[in-house]
């Protein structure tokens, strides 16, 4: 059998990673589209032998940049997360932590000039998925994204250069408003009652008290995963949510990607997978997450927004859970999740019931750059 090539990078950017292309570089055909992407990450094994994946939903990854038409930026972006052992194409929610590389990427390709003699340089990014503005700024060296730099952020080992990546008006992306159904509902499984709230912001999440799922909310995500029941008992909370939220009619229907849901508790004291103790007076809230039906390894980017809106956001569960703030201008939340803490910053509208901006740091880097390989 013969193969095609097409030119791709192969990006991380906080704790994802994926495989980056220039849309003019892919085929016009929405056939051959998919194909690329499935193959190049090799959706049809679990353990992505096969491909640039390594069976994990975290580097399950594909993203299509290009130059924007609109006023005032400078490139769309479009993301797709890739089924594991499943042919799934999803672009209906978006990855956070891609955002950061989205910026390494329009630089280092030439889709954003920056100046040589500048340290760093402001992107304007428009993501199609969830039909927001972003604001990057990326740090350069002569002219290129730089990567070096003495910044650390949990579920990367060693430093890196500090991106500054600021969703502007994230609420409502995809039901049309931050909170589409009461802030606190009443839901029910064929197992008990929940109360739980639904928070559109960047992606719409769903929370629920770890403790009414009978855990603490600190167990490793590896721990958890292992816990069939658990998971049963989740991915039904979520799908009736989504049904709910007018996401999805039927669960035949609902998304595996969106909505996500994560569990929540009160700072308490853990350990993380690294093996760091976290003491609860350094964090506000604890949360662990579930992305394509796992236990995330760390935390999603877009969850980080929408944990920290969430947890500002008066009567949620997350707001319940976590430590209580003064003000809705530029508040810094922070969020123990398995592998540290994430600082997100947070603007909320004068009345607080909407959020104006949220912001996070991030590292990236280029991994490689080349010729990507299809199957005829």
């Amino acid at each position: 059998m013969s193969q095609f090539s097409i030119p791709c990078t192969v990006y991380r950017g906080g704790t994802s990673r994926g495989i980056f292309f220039v849309k003019s570089s892919l085929p016009e055909d929405a056939q051959l589209q998919k194909k690329i992407f499935l193959h190049g990450i090799d959706a049809y094994n679990v353990n992505q032998i096969n491909g640039l994946g390594s069976g994990t939903s975290h580097t399950s990854k594909v993203c299509v940049i290009s130059q924007s038409l609109l006023d005032g930026v400078d490139v769309d972006y479009t993301f797709y997360q890739i089924g594991i052992g499943e042919e799934i194409i999803d672009d209906k929610g978006t990855c956070g932590n891609l955002m950061a590389a989205v910026g390494a990427f329009a630089v280092d390709e030439g889709l954003v000039i920056a100046n040589p003699s500048t340290d760093y340089v402001n992107v304007s990014v428009f993501n199609t998925n969830i039909k927001k503005k972003l604001q990057l700024k990326v740090p350069v060296v002569n002219g290129r994204a730089r990567v070096s730099g003495d910044y650390v952020m949990p579920g990367v080992s060693g430093t890196g250069a500090q991106f500054a990546v600021d969703i502007l008006n994230p609420g409502g992306a995809k039901t049309g408003k931050t909170l589409p159904i009461d802030v606190l509902f009443s839901m029910e499984t064929d197992r008990r009652a929940y109360e739980v709230s639904f928070v559109d912001v960047v992606n719409p999440f769903v929370y629920v008290a770890a403790n009414d799922l009978g855990v603490k909310g600190t167990e490793p995500s590896s721990e958890l995963t292992m816990n069939e029941g658990l998971l049963v008992e989740i991915e039904a909370i979520r799908s009736r949510m989504a049904i709910h939220a007018g996401m999805a009619k039927s669960p035949e229907e609902v998304a595996g990607s969106v909505p996500k849901i994560a569990l929540v508790a009160e700072p308490q004291d853990y350990v993380t997978s690294a093996g760091k103790l976290i003491r609860k007076e350094e964090v506000d809230i604890v949360a662990r997450m579930l992305s394509m039906g796992k236990f995330h390894r760390t935390f999603a980017g877009s969850g980080l927004y929408n944990l920290a809106a969430a947890a500002l956001l008066q009567g949620t569960i997350p707001n319940r859970f976590a430590v209580e703030k003064d003000g809705v201008q530029g508040q810094i939340i922070r969020i123990g999740h398995p592998e540290g803490i994430a600082e997100v910053r947070v603007s909320l509208t004068e009345d607080g019931k909407d959020v104006v901006s949220i912001g996070l740091d991030r590292t990236a880097r280029r991994i490689m750059k080349g010729d990507l390989y299809i199957p005829e």
